[in-house]
């Protein structure tokens, strides 16, 4: 989460402006939806490279208890619903 509460804090594109190492499909995905719906959140225009970030390809909940799915399906922001990721719409959030 610290990359997380970096950008919203900074909101400095140059932190994005790279493409990270692709590696693990599931988590690059991941990755690439939480930076587009930060930048979605923040106005920041979405980097390019992002475009080279396949997604998921399974579905992917997060939450592994299945009696949560269909409210993940529902609740996840767009982007990661792009990519084939469920979450709970708090997933970025904490206190």
């Amino acid at each position: 989460m610290d990359f997380v509460d970096d950008f919203r804090y900074y909101k400095q594109p140059a932190m994005i402006a790279e493409p990270f190492e692709l590696g693990d499909e599931d988590k690059d995905a991941v990755l690439a939806g939480v930076i587009e719906t930060l930048c979605d959140e923040l106005n920041i225009p979405i980097p390019s490279w992002l475009r080279n970030v396949p997604p998921c390809r399974e579905p992917l909940f997060l939450s592994r208890i299945e009696s949560v799915k269909a409210i993940a399906i529902v609740e996840s922001p767009v982007r990661l619903r792009l990519r084939n990721i469920f979450v709970w719409d708090n997933f970025l959030f904490r206190v």
